[in-house]
């Protein structure tokens, strides 16, 4: 990967919608140049598509909750099921150490956060905390 890739990999993750003549004047090659480079980094996994960011507190989201999840013995695939089907999670990550799943769940109130969590609970331990704030946006890693 070369500085034309790095460039072109930042501008894309800041804005996917980036015009391909843009993206060529930032990384200096012409637009065909720019559009095949695309291509190869799509072909090698590089990039795996191009994002929608939605601001969840515009549609009626406006907490966040990071749960932590330990499964009781043997209810492993349940409580993974039900993290799937719940809607409201919209990441979660099976992690080591204590607990099994770390889970980002986007909420309309407190209330609803005790609904979900009245699902899981028969099935694992739960822990959880309200998000104050995100000092550290998603980010790329450096490339």
């Amino acid at each position: 990967m070369d500085n034309a890739d790095r460039l072109l990999i930042e501008t894309l993750f800041e804005n996917g919608k980036t015009p391909l003549k843009e993206l060529a004047a930032k990384v200096g090659l012409s637009a065909p140049s720019t559009s095949e480079r695309l291509k190869r980094l799509e072909e090698r996994g590089v990039i795996k598509g191009y994002t929608l960011n939605v601001v969840p507190e515009q549609i009626g989201y406006p907490l966040r909750a990071i749960v932590r999840v330990s499964p009781m013995p043997g209810q492993l695939q349940k409580v993974t099921k039900l993290i799937q089907q719940t809607a409201e999670i919209t990441e979660c990550d099976k992690v080591t150490g204590e607990d099994c799943f770390v889970c980002k769940i986007h909420l309309k109130s407190i209330e609803q956060l005790d609904l979900i969590l009245d699902g899981i609970s028969q099935y694992a331990a739960t822990n959880s905390s309200i998000v104050k704030s995100s000092p550290v946006k998603r980010r790329l890693p450096p490339l």
